[in-house]
């Protein structure tokens, strides 16, 4: 299922455009029920997030952007809601970040599923294997690789991959590795669902600090974010929040905000 099934199924409402990309507008409990479903029909779904930060690079990279175009997109951070508020006259229904969405949908899915863990450094990505076999025991955690790999050794992961068939594979490089990564190389042999998640294994592996629970509930782990690595975050956040705030006024003021549901 892409944005285009995602219309479809859901109606042109449930989808907001932004940048020219479709993102699915459910709530929380929407969503997880649709993975949930999408898991056990066995449908391959590329799975993604929109925040300011990758939006603002979609924006300039046609290649993201097009990859972008056949992943199953949700809605990340207060970006993306001040966005769909200018542009649609009401935020997101829910904020359904990777981090936090992504471990609460393996803890609510009860049938046992089989996760695959791509990217990250080992270390970390063995840790968040067994952070997340601690809260969803039901499933089995398998780390594939970390993230740094040549060319060269891709053939054998994406073989690996393939003779484990995940329910799900997490795929951790960044953004917009890890879109194109999966874009270029996993289909419908090697997993049911890829899903890019960026920071999630750095996060539950302990080796970055996520907020306390008041600031994300103010929607200010961005900043929090910011303080802790300043020198590699400055510019995405300081630079780059003003910037997608822009060009969401300047689709605006262009009026060329696609009706929801309007995929390109």
């Amino acid at each position: 299922m892409n944005m285009h099934a995602a219309r479809a199924a859901f109606g042109p409402d449930t989808l907001k455009t932004i940048f020219g990309i479709s993102v699915l507008a459910i709530r929380w409990d929407d969503a997880i029920a649709l993975l949930t479903r999408l898991i056990a029909e066995r449908r391959f779904t590329k799975v993604s997030f929109l925040n300011a930060h990758n939006a603002n690079l979609a924006y300039t990279d046609p290649v993201f952007a097009q990859a972008l175009d056949d992943f199953l997109i949700l809605p990340d951070g207060i970006g993306v809601d001040l966005a769909a508020q200018l542009l649609y006259g009401a935020p997101f229904p829910d904020n359904l970040n990777g981090t936090d969405f992504v471990p609460a949908f393996l803890r609510s899915v009860t049938r046992p599923l089989t996760v695959g863990l791509l990217g990250a450094t080992r270390v970390n990505a063995e840790a968040a294997s067994k952070k997340l076999s601690a809260i969803a025991v039901q499933h089995r955690f398998v780390v594939i690789h970390d993230g740094y790999f040549s060319a060269a050794q891709e053939p054998e992961i994406i073989e690996r991959i393939a003779a484990l068939r995940p329910d799900m594979l997490l795929v951790a490089m960044g953004v917009p590795r890890q879109e194109l990564w999966i874009e270029r190389h996993i289909d419908e042999r090697h997993c049911t669902l890829p899903v890019a998640v960026g920071a999630l294994l750095d996060f539950l592996s302990g080796a970055v600090p996520r907020a306390p629970l008041w600031i994300r509930r103010l929607r200010l782990e961005w900043l929090f974010r910011l303080a802790v690595e300043p020198g590699r975050l400055w510019r995405r956040y300081v630079v780059g929040n003003p910037l997608f705030l822009w060009r969401v006024l300047k689709q605006k003021l262009l009026n060329r905000p696609q009706a929801a549901g309007d995929v390109r």
